[in-house]
């Protein structure tokens, strides 16, 4: 068994994000597990850009209301308790609405030392457009 202290928490940078983030990283398992999960605190209007996961990615919203959405999907209203799976290779955004907060528990797989490559690919901001589109 591990004990791991909280670690201190992070700031969001502009390659992932647009506006005010914080990420509280909860565990990058070591091999042979390939578990990853992060508690991700979004100020309103902030968002992820455009990415995707290999492994697909799990949100758990644990705190205010969310949105997020699939490329060409609709923009869906998240709300605390509710789960977004999004599939291996499907390119989404997530983030909180214009007038509140919203914090999610974002678990995905990662690579193990053996692969080569990224885990997640990091594509364009989503436009303030895309975002307001609901």
């Amino acid at each position: 068994m591990d004990f791991l202290p909280k670690q201190p928490s992070g700031k969001g940078t502009a390659e992932m994000f647009t506006g005010d983030v914080w990420m509280d990283v909860i565990i990058t398992a070591a091999e042979p597990s390939r578990m990853r999960a992060t508690l991700i605190h979004f100020a309103p209007s902030s968002r992820t850009v455009w990415h995707r996961h290999i492994f697909g990615q799990t949100l758990y919203v644990t705190d205010g209301i969310g949105l997020v959405q699939s490329r060409g999907g609709d923009v869906m209203v998240m709300h605390p308790g509710d789960t977004v799976y999004t599939p291996p290779g499907e390119w989404h955004w997530h983030g909180a609405t214009p007038d509140n907060f919203m914090t999610h528990l974002s678990m995905w797989e990662g690579l193990s030392g053996a692969d080569q490559g990224a885990e997640n690919e990091w594509g364009a901001p989503v436009t303030d457009e895309e975002y307001g589109r609901r």
